[in-house]
């Protein structure tokens, strides 16, 4: 199969899976990106969702892009986004024009309780794997721990967040590499 189709038609399948926003795409990114396809690595998925959740727009489109990028360059940009937004736009277009016939039946909305409770299930999963692939000692969990606090308790926006952690990783690399050189007597 031609590789834009391949980047094209797996988008869709995840568009097609991706319920309750963004944080619901990570765990079907990495099954089908990196375990399925082999395109990239399980790290590069988690870095990719975090860059496209620090740019303006919708996480998972901005990951599909990145990681279509990545595979076949800017066309393979653009089968990844527009295979990634196609379900979603039909399913928009179709209820759209449904909603106002079906919104108070009840069967109805018991689905979208299910839905909601799904989505929640999908959302923990997403920061359990998260968690296992990025926190890997004392200094990652103290910076998990903060970013936590500050997002969950403080309500301080995601974006100065995640620079700020990416800042204090490069400050502390950088401080540890000297300390190595120290150490070792260059």
């Amino acid at each position: 199969m031609n590789i834009y189709c391949d980047l094209f038609v797996t988008f869709v399948r995840i568009g097609c899976l991706t319920f309750g926003g963004g944080y619901t795409v990570l765990p079907l990114l990495q099954r089908e990106v990196s375990d399925g396809k082999g395109w990239i690595s399980q790290a590069e998925v988690i870095d990719y969702y975090a860059v496209g959740q620090c740019l303006p727009g919708m996480i998972g489109v901005n990951a599909a892009i990145l990681i279509g990028y990545k595979v076949r360059g800017k066309g393979g940009a653009v089968a990844a986004a527009l295979g990634f937004v196609m379900p979603s736009l039909l399913i928009i277009l179709l209820i759209a024009s449904l909603i106002q016939n079906f919104a108070g039946i009840r069967i109805v909305q018991s689905a979208f309780a299910g839905i909601r409770v799904a989505v929640c299930a999908l959302i923990v999963n997403a920061i359990l794997t998260m968690a296992k692939k990025g926190v890997v000692g004392l200094t990652t969990a103290v910076i998990a721990a903060a970013t936590f606090i500050a997002s969950a308790l403080l309500r301080i926006s995601p974006v100065p967040l995640v620079i700020l952690a990416a800042a204090t990783g490069l400050l502390l690399s950088f401080i540890a590499g000297r300390r190595g050189r120290k150490a070792g007597g260059g």
